[in-house]
């Protein structure tokens, strides 16, 4: 029976026994008409008063009521238009309202769900059985937790893919600790899920091209700061990544290549949006300069251009081995050149050298221009011998020698011309260097066009210092004071044909390292302007 035909009913009857009671207590009591008439007053105003009383009560009920509908639709309306599951549950478990995202979800958009279980409403929906089963375990231990609880729960489909709910179960006690009510919040993270797994995906894959590249992989800002880079920065420059993290890596540039090949290098990027790809020098922590290959492309977040990434390759040994190889086919043509020119000099040179000398015997009135000329005729034959030095390799017959004997033999042999030059030749020895196994002539020949250049290099001094490296190689070193060597110049030390001198012809330093590598041993020049040169033999001690 609906609540309005209740009320009136109810309103019917006790108004009708409130007229009958109190008209029959007026006869019952006999009393006056006076009296009576008073009664009947005050009867009325209290059977008003009431009725007041009455239809106040109904009107609040009445608002209480359309509000309280009101409310309900509000939620109604707030649930159903939520794209989460959301269910309500009284203290024992049966459903008290959901949301049409939860019916539909279990395929119980037709069923009466309120006041059921969970395992009362498996039955409706077979497919999901198993699932509203576990609900009713998964929403006791929400309770024995006694405060909101999150779980992520997987939900198969049709298909047999699954439906992924980050799922909230929030318990709501009454005063005594007794169970009122469980609201359950589930939210489909499928995608979200999946995003996350692509994502993870491709941070790997970034992960292995970025850490595990085998070349240098970077990232530097609009500024020049370096904000990442792999494990081959610091190989290659001996810095760590994060020096560079709060300054430029302009530092690391060398100077002739620092503004051409970093600032235009930055503004090439920004502007044409595009890639660039450089030489570039650098200069390491331990000052080694190295030549890398610097590929760049900008970094657009938001189509804008907010940094570089790129990758560098260090082509240092790369470069050093076509120099080397420059060397070796210079070397292969004097090679080539000497085989076959320097016994043909000879044969001429001792013809016209003998004849000179009987011009001289007989003719003393030119005996200045002879001399000239045979002057000039031994300066050719010392290059055709130097020149076959640089042909093919002759089987070198090794001797046990001491080395300070040799250098002693060498500086008695340049003495005079040193004391000419006024320079002063010191030979700091050492006893304790075993012997080693050398083609003494050859190593004479080497010293000698050392110490020879150090003279004509305007040295005031020239020291000659050997020491043991280790139990296996010895160090030869000559140092001067003369006029020392710029950088470049310094690089093509040993090239055929490259001399400075008037009269120089660039092969005695070829010569000398055609020397050093039939010892198995090591050469390097280190020379400042108008500071001198040092020059470092490691020759090994046996063969």
């Amino acid at each position: 029976m609906p609540n309005k035909v209740k009320l009136i009913i109810s309103y019917i009857v006790v108004s009708s026994l409130w007229l009958i009671a109190t008209d029959n207590l007026v006869v019952y009591l006999n009393i006056s008409e006076e009296v009576r008439l008073i009664f009947r007053n005050v009867k009325g105003f209290l059977f008003v008063l009431l009725t007041s009383f009455y239809i106040y009560y109904l009107i609040l009920k009445k608002e209480a009521y359309e509000n309280e509908k009101e409310e309900t639709n509000k939620l109604n309306i707030l649930i159903n238009s939520m794209v989460d599951f959301v269910s309500f549950k009284d203290g024992e478990g049966r459903w008290t309202r959901a949301n049409d995202f939860a019916l539909k979800l279990f395929q119980l958009e037709n069923i009466d769900y309120r006041g059921k279980k969970d395992s009362e409403l498996a039955v409706y929906s077979e497919f999901y059985t198993d699932v509203m089963r576990y609900c009713e375990i998964s929403d006791e231990e929400a309770w024995l937790n006694e405060k909101p609880s999150r779980c992520i729960e997987e939900i198969p489909k049709r298909d047999g893919s699954f439906k992924t709910f980050s799922t909230i179960k929030i318990p709501i006690f009454n005063k005594d600790g007794s169970r009122k009510e469980l609201v359950v919040l589930g939210r489909d993270v499928s995608e979200k899920i999946s995003a996350e797994k692509k994502l993870a995906e491709s941070e790997q894959r970034y992960k292995s091209l970025f850490e595990f590249n085998p070349e240098l992989v970077y990232m530097i800002d609009l500024e020049g700061r370096l904000t990442n880079a792999n494990d081959h920065f610091y190989r290659i420059t001996g810095y760590q990544i994060e020096d560079f993290l709060t300054k430029t890596i302009e530092s690391l540039i060398s100077e002739k290549n620092r503004f051409c090949a970093f600032k235009s290098f930055l503004e090439l990027v920004r502007h044409n949006k595009t890639w660039v790809n450089k030489e570039i020098e650098i200069i390491t922590k331990d000052k080694k300069q190295k030549l890398l290959r610097v590929t760049a492309v900008p970094m657009i977040i938001d189509d804008q251009i907010v940094g570089l990434i790129g990758y560098a390759y260090d082509m240092t040994k790369e470069r050093e081995t076509e120099q080397m190889l420059l060397k070796t086919e210079k070397l292969s043509v004097v090679g080539e050149l000497a085989a076959s020119v320097a016994h043909e000099i000879r044969n001429p040179l001792t013809s016209l050298k003998g004849f000179v000398q009987l011009l001289q015997s007989s003719n003393k009135e030119n005996e200045h221009y002879h001399q000239i000329m045979l002057d000039e005729l031994e300066r050719i034959n010392i290059i055709a011998s130097e020149l076959l030095v640089l042909a093919k390799p002759q089987q070198i017959q090794f001797q046990k020698r001491n080395i300070n004997e040799l250098l002693q033999s060498v500086k008695s042999l340049l003495q005079s011309e040193a004391n000419l030059y006024n320079v002063e030749l010191e030979l700091v020895e050492n006893n304790q260097i075993p012997l080693i196994d050398c083609e003494p002539n050859q190593l004479k020949q080497l010293f000698i066009n050392i110490m020879k250049n150090s003279i004509e290099a305007s040295s005031k001094k020239i020291q000659v210092k050997v020491e043991m490296v280790d139990q296996e190689k010895i160090r030869i070193q000559f140092k001067d004071d003369g006029c020392g060597m710029d950088e470049e110049r310094v690089k093509h030390l040993g090239e055929p044909f490259y001399s400075v001198k008037e009269k120089g012809t660039g092969l005695g330093l070829t010569v000398s390292y055609r020397i050093v590598e039939f010892h198995k041993g090591k050469i390097r020049f280190t020379s400042k302007v108008d500071e001198g040169t040092t020059v470092e033999l490691i020759l090994p001690i046996q063969k």
